[in-house]
């Protein structure tokens, strides 16, 4: 089967790519000029050869007429592209124009929402930016040789409520938390930025919460957490971190949690309990 990769940046869309041509698929990939990273180009050159096209954000015409081409009745849209890119640099096409105007929310998910709505209605189903990569989602309990305190997880239960609700409203999926206190939220910025913002505002000890959105659609915008993500962290004096059991992809494997268990820092994978 031929499958598409529409690829952002980071290295998900290379894990997607790996692993799909590891399944035995092709693989056409889009790669967004503005996000994906050059030496995908050369990821893609193989063995087993992909094909890869350069497509700008906004393209979306070009994207579909691509893919079709090419015989794709399946997608994954893989790696981040930045929310302010999103709605401050894209020069939609026709295509794409059409999706905005009959948008009633121009939020990140309503957007690829119509994109992906597009997609369908041209024969091409966008799967789960996972479907390939499920030996990387977090599993549940504790994940580092460190379990946190009593005081970690009070926090971290005092910030749940907080995060689920900011992620519900389509906010951001990142929060930060010290004492019972909110200490950062998360917005179009990344966790990263999260993480350095609260460091400075609070100092050694926060707790870092990403959660899925209710409801997640895994097919886009799934939290993804990597070695950066530790280091930013460990940076900062950042002592716990939870993630969504089940829904949320450690980009970098078994190296994160060695990197946490170095930097003594507890991560915990919690247990999926909404609707």
């Amino acid at each position: 089967m031929r499958v598409g990769l529409i690829a952002g940046n980071g290295r998900f869309p290379f894990l997607v790519l790996d692993a799909a041509r590891g399944a035995g698929h092709d693989v056409t990939v889009i790669a967004i000029k503005e996000e994906a990273f050059p030496d995908l180009a050369e990821a893609a050159a193989g063995p087993p050869a992909a094909t890869l096209h350069w497509v700008s954000l906004g393209q979306l015409g070009k994207c579909i007429s691509l893919l079709k081409e090419a015989g794709v009745t399946r997608a994954v849209m893989a790696g981040q592209v930045k929310h302010t890119k999103l709605f401050a640099d894209i020069v939609p096409d026709l295509t794409l124009v059409g999706v905005l105007t009959r948008l009633k929310e121009r939020n990140t998910d309503a957007l690829i929402s119509g994109i992906a709505d597009v997609l369908r209605d041209r024969g091409i189903e966008l799967v789960d930016s996972t479907t390939f990569l499920a030996p990387l989602l977090a599993r549940d309990g504790v994940l580092t040789r460190r379990a946190p305190t009593e005081a970690e997880r009070a926090d971290l239960e005092f910030g749940y409520r907080v995060a689920d609700q900011v992620a519900g409203m389509d906010i951001g999926q990142t929060i930060a938390v010290k004492s019972a206190a909110v200490v950062a939220v998360e917005a179009m910025e990344g966790t990263d930025a999260v993480i350095a913002r609260a460091g400075q505002l609070a100092g050694a000890g926060v707790r870092i919460i990403k959660v899925a959105k209710p409801n997640q659609d895994m097919r886009f915008d799934v939290p993804v957490i990597g070695v950066p993500t530790i280091e930013a962290m460990k940076a900062v004096g950042a002592d716990v971190l939870s993630v969504d059991a089940g829904k949320t992809l450690m980009i970098d494997g078994d190296a994160i949690i060695k990197a946490a268990d170095e930097a003594h820092i507890a991560i915990v994978g919690r247990r999926e309990r909404r609707g």
